[in-house]
């Protein structure tokens, strides 16, 4: 582990720079490839920022340019993605993306949450001080190390070329024999390495500043938000363990008594008594059976056991066969997730249907549902009139918060006149925690 002294980021960097054997290492190498790489990057960068500048100054009169300046604003965006990746070079330890998900489908919903957040703005200052600063830096530094090495390694090849009567080394130095030259190519090699140590310290300082400009701002705040995080799919799994406990009393205890006095119901009524008597007995076993199938029903409401034994997809083919509207199901999801998942989407998909059904007016629905970048993404379309929401009171919301303790989003696109898309999206976890 580094000292409390040593620098945060780039550790291995430091480390390594501070051992005797760092030039005998590849850290060198990688330093300097980070530096070169650098200088094509940073010019990309500055001439991309300068053009979208001025065409979009220009071009602000027509309209045509607000979309390039947009861009310009938005620019910092990829390049700090691609210098999280090349900042691997000196430091193992990735750096989290700080851009949140945004708070609607479609391109604007996505504008402006990337409008709104400080991140965004962070990585447009970044990409200024790169392409206006740092990668001259760099290209000075690398320049410098590889002229002087590479002028007195060459000072041989120069004075052969000229037929070995003179060479001017560096342009400072006149040789006009082979043993300064080879003089001059010792020294050279000598000096490569020794220039191995700035550039080291300028490859590691130039780490440390990415690292710091597009880090979260507040390590500590992330690390209360991942424990909160932690402790609310604690709560969750012992919510689910209850309700399964409450539906195992219901089916085994409750259910199979009402079962019984159906049944006693029945075989009494089967003496013929004599009226009034019988007639009470119809109707005592009538509403014996309204009970057994309202505690069936609560019971499948509670957690359907098609949910348990065959896992999402099955269970949403169950909901849709039962649902009023014609319903297609298009579910292409992995191996069975984790119980809380499954059964989190698997009551919003229900809530889903039920608007539909009692709401939208739709002729047919569709659900839809696969994985993109490790989440699980399910739609639910209808072609009804639209207008819904989730506005306090609603089912909906009570969707959204559930959905929320899963650090998973509900999204609506529902447009007066409609259709309506209801977007799921949940972190997949394995079913390591099923029981």
């Amino acid at each position: 582990m580094p000292s409390p002294a040593e620098p945060l980021s780039s550790p291995s960097l430091w480390r390594a720079l501070r051992q005797r054997r760092y030039v005998r290492t590849a850290w060198p190498w990688r330093a300097t490839l980070y530096l070169l790489t650098s200088v094509p990057l940073g010019l990309a960068t500055l001439t991309a920022l300068l053009l979208l500048a001025v065409a979009g100054s220009a071009l602000t009169v027509v309209l045509i340019g607000i979309p390039l300046l947009l861009t310009l604003v938005l620019a910092g965006i990829p390049l700090a993605a691609l210098e999280r990746r090349r900042l691997r070079l000196l430091d193992p330890r990735p750096i989290a993306g700080t851009h949140r998900e945004p708070d609607g489908t479609g391109l604007t919903a996505w504008l402006r949450t990337r409008l709104q957040e400080r991140a965004t703005w962070r990585e447009l200052g970044h990409a200024l001080l790169f392409a206006l600063v740092l990668w001259p830096l760099e290209a000075l530094a690398v320049g410098t190390a590889a002229l002087v090495c590479g002028g007195l390694i060459a000072a041989p090849l120069m004075l052969a070329a000229n037929g070995g009567e003179e060479a001017r080394v560096l342009k400072i130095w006149l040789i006009d024999s082979y043993p300064p030259a080879f003089a001059a190519l010792l020294a050279g090699l000598v000096l490569l390495p020794l220039f191995a140590y700035p550039l080291g310290v300028l490859a590691a300082g130039r780490g440390a500043l990415t690292r710091q400009l597009l880090s979260a701002p507040d390590a500590g705040l992330d690390s209360r938000i991942r424990e909160l995080g932690r402790s609310r799919m604690r709560l969750v799994d012992t919510f689910e363990a209850e309700r399964r406990r409450i539906e195992r009393d219901l089916h085994d205890g409750a259910q199979q008594r009402l079962v019984a006095l159906s049944m006693t119901l029945g075989l009494a009524r089967l003496e013929s008594p004599a009226e009034p008597l019988a007639g009470l007995l119809a109707k005592a076993h009538a509403e014996a059976g309204v009970a057994l199938v309202e505690i069936r029903e609560l019971i499948r409401g509670i957690h359907p056991q098609v949910l348990t034994d065959r896992g999402l997809v099955a269970a949403v083919e169950d909901v849709a066969d039962r649902s009023v509207i014609p319903v297609e199901v298009d579910l292409d999801l992995p191996d069975r997730l984790s119980e809380a998942v499954e059964t989190a989407v698997y009551f919003a998909v229900c809530e889903a249907l039920a608007n539909v059904a009692k709401h939208s007016g739709a002729g047919r629905a569709r659900v839809s549902g696969r994985t993109e970048k490790g989440r699980l993404v399910v739609e639910v379309y209808d072609d009804g009139v639209g207008g819904a929401g989730t506005g306090d009171g609603t089912g909906l919301q009570g969707v959204a918060d559930r959905i929320s303790v899963l650090d998973g989003r509900l999204l609506v696109s529902s447009p007066p006149g409609g259709p309506t898309v209801f977007r799921l999206q949940v972190p997949m976890s394995p079913a390591d925690t099923r029981t």
